[in-house]
């Protein structure tokens, strides 16, 4: 389905009544399928049914259950943002106060649903014809037409006079091979113009690549970076009022990082603290999470702690206490050694360790390729960190602090 007009043919009652046939099919038997259902339906319009149920069971990691009555193209499924991100940024949005929106480079309207459902009006601008047809279908399926206008035209032409926000969610992948872009100026549009167009609005909110380098960032916006499930999603440029309910924990903090955790929603605003001085390892190891790491906020987490890290270039906290927080994971140490695979086999396998969750950082030791040397065999597990300590390649054993593990080196 690669066209607007076999997209059309989808909303018919034949293409419909072939998408309800096709709510459970299993890709693996998709040529039976195809050879039966074309005895009685076109092929053109099989081919497209069957391409789009591919779609809605590949998009329910980001859509859940409303992927079964969503629409989708390709692009739309690789590049939409997860419901429970989108979420939280509609809600932040309508905590300040927006009640429209212009929502450009809207694809899918996969924001765009999760604005209308926090009360807000969309107006949803793409170029690509197709994308703007699964939009409005998006909205008629989820019965948010009335708050959602879908236009067809370049977002760099759109007049977003009269709404309270702008959002603009850049290309940020190459049409040729589908791969990442990192230069924010090869985005399309590129950051500077999204930066431009944020700039002319009350409030504004602009997605970006989480690894967009530091530097990069405009100072009169606030940069959050957000994880679901502890793994980075997005980072977004919030732009607005410098002394609009500044108390409030959804106002936006021109030149501030911060870091959320989904889907508890923790919050945390950096304070622009100074790195920490590196020490002795504790008793107990902190992995920051990605989206701390990433908006440079480990300090926080380790005055949070009273920690300090194992090393200057280490994203790791350890602190002699626990001391819980919802920015970490923290871990009981019982090992803190040099690394070396011979007396990490012979401690494991004493230990009779059969499960070994292996992290690195600072490491050049591949995870795959030590577990193998291992050789784990037994009913207990164990936590390793390959890292380096004071400069020095260390390898740290523990467990989840969950464990309630009590011993101690």
């Amino acid at each position: 389905m690669t066209d607007p007009d076999s997209f059309a043919a989808l909303l018919t009652p034949e293409g419909q009544a072939l998408l309800d046939a096709l709510h459970d099919h299993d890709p693996a038997d998709e040529l039976a399928t195809a050879t039966r259902l074309r005895r009685d339906h076109p092929a053109s319009l099989v081919s497209a049914a069957l391409g789009q149920a591919r779609l809605r069971q590949r998009a329910a990691a980001k859509f859940g259950a409303d992927a079964r009555r969503m629409y989708f193209t390709p692009n739309g499924v690789e590049q939409s943002t997860r419901t429970a991100v989108a979420e939280h940024r509609a809600a932040r949005l309508a905590a300040l106060g927006v009640r429209s929106v212009a929502d450009l480079c809207a694809g899918i309207g996969g924001d765009a649903l999760a604005l209308a459902r926090a009360g807000i009006r969309v107006l949803a601008v793409d170029r690509d014809p197709l994308a703007c047809a699964a939009a409005r279908a998006n909205a008629e399926a989820l019965g948010l037409a009335g708050l959602i206008e879908v236009r067809c035209a370049d977002v760099t032409e759109a007049d977003t006079a009269g709404y309270d926000a702008v959002f603009v969610d850049p290309a940020r992948r190459t049409k040729a091979r589908g791969g990442r872009i990192f230069d924010p100026e090869a985005y399309s549009p590129p950051l500077s113009w999204a930066i431009g167009a944020a700039r002319t609005a009350p409030y504004a909110a602009l997605k970006i690549a989480p690894g967009v380098p530091h530097d990069a960032l405009p100072e009169d916006a606030e940069t959050e970076w957000i994880s679901d499930g502890g793994d980075v999603k997005e980072a977004v440029l919030w732009f607005g009022p410098t002394g609009a309910a500044s108390g409030a924990p959804e106002a936006v903090r021109p030149g501030g990082r911060r870091a959320t955790l989904l889907p508890a929603g923790h919050s945390l605003l950096g304070a622009d603290l100074p790195d920490p001085e590196p020490g002795p390892v504790g008793d107990w190891l902190y992995e920051p999470d990605g989206a701390v790491i990433r908006a440079h906020l480990v300090a926080d987490v380790a005055r949070q702690v009273g920690g300090r890290l194992i090393d200057p270039t280490i994203a790791y906290v350890t602190a002699d206490a626990l001391t819980p927080t919802p920015y970490a994971t923290a871990y009981a140490l019982t090992d803190v050694l040099p690394f070396h695979v011979k007396k990490l086999r012979a401690l494991l396998r004493e230990r009779e360790v059969g499960v070994a969750v292996i992290k690195k950082r600072g490491s050049a030791v591949e995870p795959e390729e030590l577990r193998k040397k291992l050789k784990l065999s037994g009913r207990n597990s164990c936590t390793v960190f390959l890292t380096r300590v004071a400069g020095a390649p260390a390898m740290l054993l523990g467990h989840p602090a969950d464990a309630r593990v009590t011993s101690r080196r």
